[in-house]
């Protein structure tokens, strides 16, 4: 059954798919915590890696994947497959365990992959506290939190491999630091960040977040870019910020002309349905990011010709 809000899919499926403010929001609450509990399990397993780029998820071709994780001397992965609608571990070895996504509650999710997770003598122990979630409920306790719509899932997967795909052509027109394109399980969405090379000054914080992580995640000087999927009071947008945000930026040029500065929000927002509504979705966006970018490269004093390259000859 299709979650209310959405309008008939043709048989093709959209390329940018719509998703209408609030619909199947209930099934992205659930999935945000399912995902927590597959991203802790990477934080509790993956070497640390500089802003916390050890702990993140990846886009992939049917889902979300953990990519590789050490476990003693063999290595394992969790995959999110939003075609078949399973969740996967898979050891370097060649086990494979499948667990049905369907709707259940974060409880029942948490205690079926501890409990596959042990069966394959691949022990991993978390801590069960959401984050970046205001009023949390252990993860290993929430019997609230139980949709599942296939539908709402597959079109919020597709806007992240839309999202993914922009973004990755974007990273690769700088020469300077440069994270991978990376799913945060904790805001539930999807960023690339720049750095200029220097350091920043200390993070002031975040709600629902300890000082250390964010001190860590905002260390140098960024200009952060990506993709949020909404929740029942906030549509869906693409976003850009720039930490520390230098003079000058939030009344920088932006484009396209559906972007604008949110105060409330400390970046420029571009919603998603300006994207999906767009005749050409890909050019709008990465004028987003390009322009919002140079923002806060111009504003900052970032040394752009040894940062840069111009795109490539097609």
């Amino acid at each position: 059954m299709t979650e209310p809000g959405y309008a008939q899919r043709g048989t093709s499926g959209d390329v940018w798919p719509e998703l209408p403010l609030g619909a199947g929001q209930d099934t992205t609450d659930t999935l945000h915590r399912w995902t927590q509990v597959i991203g802790k399990i990477r934080l509790a397993q993956a070497p640390m890696i500089n802003h916390w780029w050890g702990t993140t998820l990846y886009v992939t071709s049917r889902g979300l994947t953990t990519s590789p994780m050490p476990h003693g001397n063999r290595t394992f992965q969790i995959d999110f497959d939003f075609v078949d609608h399973q969740l996967r571990i898979a050891r370097n070895d060649g086990q494979i365990q499948s667990i049905a996504l369907f709707p259940r509650s974060v409880a029942d999710f948490y205690r079926e992959v501890m409990a596959t997770l042990t069966a394959m003598d691949l022990v991993v122990r978390i801590w069960p506290m959401p984050c970046e979630i205001p009023d949390p409920v252990p993860l290993d306790e929430d019997d609230e939190h139980a949709s599942y719509d296939q539908e709402h899932v597959h079109r919020l997967w597709q806007a992240l491999v839309q999202a993914d795909r922009v973004m990755t052509a974007f990273r690769s027109q700088f020469l300077g630091k440069v994270s991978p394109v990376h799913f945060f399980w904790g805001a539930f969405d999807l960023a690339v960040t720049r750095f200029s090379g220097r350091r920043a000054p200390t993070h002031p914080g975040s709600p629902w977040m300890a000082d250390f992580v964010t001190q860590e995640a905002y260390s140098h000087e960024v200009s952060s870019c990506g993709f949020w999927p909404g929740n029942a009071q906030q549509e869906a947008i693409f976003y850009a910020y720039a930490y520390p945000e230098p003079p000058g930026f939030r009344e920088a040029p932006a484009g396209p002309a559906a972007a604008l500065y949110s105060g409330e929000l400390g970046e420029f927002v571009l919603p998603y349905r300006s994207v999906q509504q767009a005749t050409a979705p890909d050019e709008m966006l990465s004028e987003f990011f390009e322009s919002t970018y140079a923002a806060a490269a111009v504003c900052g004093n970032w040394d752009r010709a040894a940062l840069e390259r111009s795109a490539p000859a097609s």
